[in-house]
């Protein structure tokens, strides 16, 4: 089985909203909140940064996720020398594939030669599986911030307590 994590392209941007709409129907079934939807222009902008990644597995799209190294309405005054990772979906004919254990690998890899010193996550601060596999992945809980200014954050930071992850590189 060959495993590889490599920049979204343009000719992706159907796939990657196909796999949030996966996301948003298994969050619906699985927890009490879902993401509210993405704009194509947000998704379009870290294609171009070279910010949104697909997981092939034998070639095939797996997984999708996004980053960014800034996350001040987040993190506030811990926003330094970060890679965050967002909007983690694995298609449903992977899950099990531990890919957040693949992100996390990547993302060590590339922290390095970019001057990175965490790898960062949020996640909604009461949904308790989610927060059980991140730490189970080899993050730690950082604690929990409530979202006070979301303007230029997707619809789903409204209002929300977050729960907070990192790995010191």
């Amino acid at each position: 089985m060959q495993i590889q994590v490599i920049n979204s392209q343009i000719s992706d941007i159907e796939t990657i909203f196909q796999f949030y709409d996966m996301a948003i129907a298994h969050q619906k079934k699985v927890f009490n909140k879902h993401w509210q939807g993405f704009s194509r222009s947000l998704v379009e902008t870290e294609i171009a940064e070279n910010r949104q990644y697909k997981i092939l597995v034998n070639g095939e799209v797996a997984c999708i996720f996004a980053v960014t190294f800034e996350d001040k309405l987040i993190w506030g005054d811990q926003d330094v020398d970060s890679i965050y990772i967002h909007r983690i979906v694995t298609h449903p004919g992977f899950r099990g594939y531990s890919f957040v254990k693949e992100i996390i690998k990547w993302a060590k890899a590339f922290a390095p030669l970019n001057g990175i010193k965490y790898i960062r996550m949020d996640t909604w601060a009461d949904n308790e599986k989610l927060l059980a596999y991140y730490t189970g992945c080899g993050f730690d809980y950082v604690g929990v911030v409530t979202m006070q200014e979301t303007e230029g954050l997707p619809k789903h930071y409204e209002g929300i307590s977050l729960s907070l992850f990192e790995i010191k590189v």
